[in-house]
């Protein structure tokens, strides 16, 4: 008896399914704000001496912060609580993902934020 072999589908074929199935895709609530702008933002946290700095790029910023504090942000987040420290805004997500590249680089100046965190 002949083996049947698994059907694959590329990523344009799931999401084309995936649109036939649904009503009202996740990101419909992202349409009253303007999602081709982007933010870079500078976390703190600070637990005893230890001061920590998180770099990223984001569409919404409070959203954001907040899933950073709830466990849903990064893996490198998880467990502390933050406090935005810094952000800028873009009029472009790739020059957002690219500022925080140099942000990521740039350690004299997440030392510098790092300061600013009070004793808790």
């Amino acid at each position: 008896m002949p083996r049947l072999r698994q059907l694959t589908f590329s990523r344009r074929e799931r999401a084309s399914r995936w649109l036939k199935e649904r009503t009202s895709p996740p990101w419909s609530s992202l349409t009253e704000r303007d999602t081709s702008s982007g933010y870079v933002y500078v976390l703190g946290s600070r637990r005893g001496a230890d001061r920590r700095t998180y770099v990223g790029w984001c569409v919404d910023l409070d959203q954001r912060l907040a899933a950073h504090n709830s466990g849903r942000g990064a893996r490198s987040t998880r467990g502390r609580t933050w406090v935005l420290l810094y952000a800028e805004r873009y009029p472009t997500r790739n020059e957002a993902m690219s500022r925080e590249v140099s942000l990521k680089r740039d350690r004299k100046f997440r030392a510098e934020l790092a300061l600013l965190l009070q004793d808790s």
